[in-house]
Parts: C-alpha cells; structure tokens; sequence
C-alpha cells in the first residue's frame, strides 16, 4: 500500500482544516464543544506549511500530520485521516516513521489528544505514556 508523504503548500489549508473538523466531530461533540468554523479558524490560525506533511493515498490526499521541532523534542502537533483512509493501517505507519526519526535525534515525541477521543487508544498502542492532562486533553509522550 503506497503512502506518498509530501510537504504542504499554503493552498493545501482549507483542505487539511476540512480534514481536521470532520475527524474532531464526533469526539467534540460528545464533550458538547463541537463548533465546526471554529474547529477550522483553530487549524487555520496555527498553519504553518513548512511543518505540514500532506499524505496522499491513491493519488487523493488521505490525511496530514504537523510535526514541530521544539528544544529537546518532537511535538506532533496534528495527525488526522480523512474519512475514506481510516481504518487502514495508515496512521501507524506514519507513528512508525516519526518513531524512526525521533530516534535518530535522540528526541522523544510530545502530543496532546482531547479526552474521550479513540486517538487515546491509537496513540497508547504505539507506545506513548500519558505523562499529564488538562482540562480536555491528554498530554501523551513517546520516548526512544
């Protein structure tokens, strides 16, 4: 199964926000936070392409991540799929990927998941620790 990882432009944006408020949806709903123009200004306010990989998948884009390099860590600051590529095995490998070059910094990775989220499970199983929460997250490190 091919996987392209391919940086991200500026017009990529309202696509990946898209993405980004589908994904959220159900878990923001069920904390009674779901606002969908807010859930994009959120993406959109912080976009930054040069940190943003766009992954394609059978030549559509199937989702994204945005990883930030901070002093002494890798923060993964987004990973979503978009509807039609979940369930794929695809949000592992990009975890796997990261996980390789974490080591080879010699950096852990830092994230964050809203609570109640099925990230918490996904992000668990590829070996990151809960290490602190707030108010409606759950801060999640990996360590190589």
């Amino acid at each position: 199964m091919t996987l392209i990882h391919r940086p991200a432009v500026p017009e990529d944006a309202p696509r990946l926000a898209e993405i980004r408020a589908k994904a959220m949806r159900p878990s923001l709903e069920a904390l009674g936070r779901y606002d969908p123009e807010r859930a994009r200004r959120r993406f959109l306010d912080g976009f930054v392409a040069s940190d943003t990989v766009v992954l394609l998948h059978r030549a559509e884009i199937a989702g994204f991540y945005v990883l930030r390099q901070r002093p002494g860590e890798l923060y993964l600051d987004h990973l979503y799929l978009a509807e039609g590529a979940r369930g794929l095995g695809l949000g592992r490998r990009v975890i796997g990927r990261l996980q390789q070059e974490a080591r080879a910094a010699g950096l852990p990775i830092r994230l964050m998941a809203l609570k109640g989220s099925p990230a918490n499970a996904f992000y668990r199983a590829c070996g990151f620790e809960p290490v602190g929460e707030e108010a409606f997250d759950i801060l999640y490190r990996w360590q190589p």
